[in-house]
């Protein structure tokens, strides 16, 4: 049970001791009940560090290292109350402790501003350069931002007109790959699984908005380590959807494990949304001559006049000119020059370097 509801139960208990108890026993007998599918704690929204956006008051801002230093900073969430210009010296500001009563004074030069994902945030994408190779031919566009916020941009012009969605997820190995909420998650983690899951479900439904529900596709990778827990979210959040997962080997050799198997491959989830499918596989099969001399033993130990290859292992191959391509028996020769050919075809083997050999 929530911390939420437990401080809602205690306000009850004051006022009305017995409603505060039936209501525990109704609200305990909901917890043993578990939902169908994938469960997992919705974890408080996650920030984003603003860099250059200048202070104002009422700003939500964290403390930066003092620059020249690498140490430890805290990591808490401040609001700013007032900003003070003492003359020509640096401004500070006046800041309150989002979640609870601690003040302090910081210098502004070394604070940065936060928002969570709760905040209402207007992006804008500045050019930064551009590569002009293709003339009138169709262009790339690439976003350097927060995902979760490029997104969004994204959703305000291409709202259901995307056709693929390819998404390359941090892979939570607990080898602190990712951060969440600018900390970094590492297997000591307890939650670490339920933050992925809600780091994640945040940005497949912003993808969901984007693609094309007549007709897309939504590819994701995932390796060993969370492929299960994603394979019941993709179902959940595309219901109706063909989902397949395919296996994608990185590594024939295989990647050596301490008291593990050996890993070779990773996992690409496909959702095909609409009338979106696999298209049957296509070769171009091109006609191209026949390499005559590899019907030919070529190692050393079949070389002729050795106990594998013997004295005079060698046959000559016939074609008949007017029917398909066939061999023939021929008397063995010790060399490659004594086949006698019959007259009923060339022979394209060993010699005769004027028959056409490609396949009819």
């Amino acid at each position: 049970m929530s911390n939420n509801l437990n401080s809602l139960l205690g306000r009850v208990a004051k006022s009305d001791p017995a409603l505060s108890a039936e209501l525990r026993r109704e609200m305990d007998h909901l917890a043993k009940r578990r939902e169908f599918g994938l469960n997992f704690e919705k974890h408080r929204p996650e920030t984003v560090e603003l860099h250059g956006r200048r202070v104002r008051v009422g700003d939500k801002v964290r403390f930066l290292a003092p620059r020249g230093s690498a140490g430890p900073v805290r990591r808490d969430i401040w609001v700013v109350h007032a900003v003070a210009v003492d003359g020509a010296g640096p401004a500070y500001a006046s800041l309150l402790l989002d979640e609870g009563d601690e003040t302090a004074d910081h210098l502004l030069e070394d604070l940065v501003v936060v928002a969570d994902f709760r905040d209402a945030i207007y992006p804008g994408l500045a050019a930064r350069g551009r590569v002009e190779r293709g003339a009138d031919k169709p262009f790339h566009t690439v976003i350097n931002a927060e995902n979760f916020y490029a997104l969004e941009a994204l959703i305000f012009t291409d709202q259901g007109r995307v056709d693929a969605v390819y998404i390359d997820p941090p892979y939570n190995t607990g080898a602190k790959d990712w951060k969440y909420n600018n900390d970094y998650v590492d297997t000591e983690d307890h939650f670490r699984h339920s933050k992925w899951l809600s780091f994640i479900e945040r940005r497949l439904k912003l993808a969901k908005k984007l693609l094309n529900p007549s007709g897309s596709v939504l590819i994701v990778s995932i390796d060993e380590k969370e492929y299960l827990r994603l394979g019941l979210l993709l179902e959940q959040t595309f219901p109706g959807a063909g989902i397949q997962m395919v296996s994608s080997v990185i590594n024939p050799a295989g990647a050596g494990r301490v008291a593990e198997f050996s890993r070779t491959d990773e996992y690409i989830f496909f959702v095909r949304i609409g009338d979106a499918r696999v298209l049957p596989e296509q070769r171009q099969e091109e006609r191209r001559g026949v390499t005559w001399d590899t019907l030919r033993r070529s190692d050393i130990a079949s070389k002729r006049g050795t106990a594998k290859g013997g004295r005079s292992q060698f046959y000559p191959m016939y074609v008949e000119p007017r029917r398909a391509p066939s061999s023939r028996s021929a008397t063995r020769c010790r060399t490659t020059h004594h086949a006698r050919q019959p007259r009923s075809g060339p022979a394209p083997w060993p010699s005769s370097p004027s028959v056409r050999t490609a396949p009819r």
